[in-house]
């Protein structure tokens, strides 16, 4: 219990905005690490504006200490949520989750009356249409984004809205009022990240019980402190008894461990493969004779799975990916949420490319290898069953040819006659921007969905491997294991150099990112040595440098959604040309990583998530008024 003491702040005062005496403890945790605590000194602190963030170099420091090495967890990188995103939805969520189970580990729940939520700078600006409010309030009801149910948020959400009232941790139930009780500081920052949330808990008689500050620094991870280090910034979880110990620190030398027998009394800390640069990677794959893949593959033995356990997951990450596309393109839902009321393409677009196919002949080769079989498969609606081999005698047979003649745009007595529409025959394109924007419009609706690296651009790396899995591999489940594995060492290292959160770099940070793993993916799975797999990966992300992230009126559906196709199909070109180079490149994927970094720091704040210029302000959005 008092290892929760470094996560939550407590206060024995009465009033909720008086100051107390500071109080340090110093304690010993069961594992021999120091564990200090100190009371809460104010309320509020550690506050910039808007306009101190921007030219504070606190919110996206430059010269940053950087852990030891860049090893993860590849299940940590690729961990199953719920859109719209993973730094304002997935991330606000699990602080929520973990706020609530240290008050009631520390046996203060049952005193909790009032709950205070304040949201700053990205956060506040883009969380009404990132879904912020409803992760943060369902995490403090004790949802977790892997296993909660995305067909009852917005009735649960309504709910709470409706009655007023929270059931915090489905234990205690409290009167909450979303005007009174969550504020918005879209014009403050908080000095460790722009994604930064507190959560104040008060007794009946106003006095202040728990108070504490949460960062979502993408991708679904979340810090509490920026010197001190929560455990969702290496991992994500809520209780750290239950994480192995390699998955908890990285205060540890990058030097190599034994990766067949690692012994309980090594530093469990230290994986047998640490690497901390493109460089460091590319020196193990020669000095062991190992590819990227089987170098992250040891690294998660290391992390207390087996060589089974390690396939399983992998396979119900990729079953998560395949179901989500499945959704995505046989949904009959029209539009998406929100204001903008955007159509839905992702059915018409499959609808498209399987004209002329004899229905239920083809099956796809995820049903071979079983990868459906592991998750919930999503029922179809009745228009998509003949895509899936179901009799239904209704439906007439699809005509190969068109009711009606094209119009043609132009004049016939011009020196320059005009050209008759006609529609172009990509394939490879055409079912790469089918799968990404059927994944991103799922996404964008709130469903369940794989962050890889981020929500906002998990689109990505399943559009190219669903092409890898269908169109390329002669074996699928080894494809899907290499790919991957291999991607994640790419995220491990922008997640250790640079950043994945767009209120950190904007979308170069996210599609940019998410380009550049798939690239390394798609290499890799063509047989590329690790040297053409990582130039792979810094052209992918060579050509997002500096991309910008306004999404209109805070949404993840614009520019957001044609984005990720466009990622896709970016990959799989930039993994030919560094295929077709022969070696031959002079920018390295370190150097490219650490220009990442540094457009990150220049960028303006207007360009991170926060839909103050743009796109967000030139796109004019039409309001319904009502009748009077």
């Amino acid at each position: 219990m008092l290892a929760l003491l470094a996560r939550l702040r407590i206060s024995t005062r009465r009033a909720p905005h008086s100051v107390s005496t500071a109080v340090s403890l110093l304690r010993r945790h069961g594992t021999g690490r120091a564990i200090s605590y100190t009371a809460v000194k104010g309320y509020p602190t550690n506050v910039l504006t808007l306009d101190q963030a921007q030219e504070d170099g606190d919110v996206v420091d430059s010269g940053r200490v950087k852990p030891e090495h860049a090893v993860i967890s590849t299940f940590d990188l690729f961990s199953i949520g719920v859109g719209p995103s993973s730094s304002h939805t997935v991330g606000p969520m699990r602080a929520g989750k973990i706020f609530i189970t240290d008050l009631q580990e520390l046996g203060l729940l049952d005193r909790v009356q009032t709950i205070k939520i304040v949201l700053y700078g990205s956060l506040a600006a883009t969380g009404k249409g990132h879904h912020t409010p409803q992760a943060i309030l369902l995490g403090l009801e004790g949802s977790d984004p892997e296993t909660i149910d995305c067909g009852t948020i917005p009735s649960r959400y309504e709910a709470i809205l409706t009655n007023k009232s929270l059931h915090l941790g489905g234990d205690r139930r409290i009167h909450f009022d979303m005007d009174r009780d969550m504020l918005w500081r879209w014009d403050q920052v908080l000095k460790t990240h722009p994604n930064g949330m507190r959560f104040s808990c008060f007794d009946a008689d106003g006095g202040l019980l728990a108070t504490n500050e949460y960062f979502s620094v993408g991708g679904g991870f979340v810090v509490n402190e920026k010197t001190k280090v929560d455990e969702n910034l290496f991992y994500k979880g809520v209780d750290k008894r239950v994480v192995h110990g390699a998955r908890l620190h990285q205060t540890h030398q990058a030097e190599e461990g034994d990766p067949i027998h690692p012994s309980k009394d090594d530093d469990p800390g230290h994986p047998p493969y640490p690497f901390d640069s493109g460089n460091s990677l590319l020196a193990l794959t020669r000095k062991h004779n190992l590819t990227i893949a089987q170098i992250v593959h040891d690294n998660e033995r290391y992390f207390g799975l087996s060589e089974q356990d390690i396939g399983d997951k992998l396979m119900r990450i990729w079953a998560v990916m395949d179901d989500c596309i499945r959704t995505g393109v046989s949904t009959t839902e029209r539009t998406l949420p929100g204001r903008l009321k955007l159509r839905r393409r992702a059915p018409m677009l499959y609808r498209r490319l399987m004209r002329g196919f004899y229905p239920g002949i083809g099956i796809p080769a995820t049903h071979l290898i079983g990868a459906n079989m592991s998750a919930g498969a999503v029922d179809a609606p009745d228009d998509m069953k003949v895509d899936q081999g179901i009799e239904d005698r209704s439906v007439s047979p699809p005509r190969s040819g068109s009711s009606r003649a094209p119009v043609v745009t132009g004049s016939f007595d011009h020196a320059v006659l005009p050209v008759p529409p006609r529609r172009t025959n990509i394939p490879a394109v055409d079912f790469l921007s089918c799968y990404a924007i059927a994944v991103n419009e799922v996404n964008a609706a709130g469903g369940r969905i794989v962050t890889s690296p981020t929500n906002g651009a998990a689109g990505v790396i399943p559009a190219v491997l669903k092409y890898v899995v269908e169109f390329v591999s002669d074996d699928p489940e080894k494809s899907i294991k290499t790919f991957l594995l291999t991607a994640a060492a790419v995220g491990m290292l922008f997640k250790r150099g640079s950043t994945i959160s767009a209120a950190e770099g904007g979308c170069q940070a996210e599609v940019g990112v998410a380009c550049s793993m798939a690239s390394a993916g798609f290499a890799a799975c063509m047989g590329a040595s690790p040297e053409t797999v990582l130039q792979a990966a810094e052209i992918g992300i060579e050509h997002n440098l500096g991309l910008t992230c306004d999404p209109i009126d805070g949404l993840v559906q614009v520019p957001c959604i044609e984005r990720n196709s466009l990622g896709a199909v970016k990959a799989i070109t930039a993994a030919q040309l560094s295929m077709a180079s022969d070696g031959v490149y002079r920018v390295t994927l370190d150097e490219a990583i650490e220009a990442m970094r540094l457009t990150a720091a220049d960028m303006s704040v207007k360009y991170k998530e926060t839909s103050l210029s743009g796109l967000a302000t030139t796109v004019k959005i039409p309001l319904t008024v009502p009748a009077c």
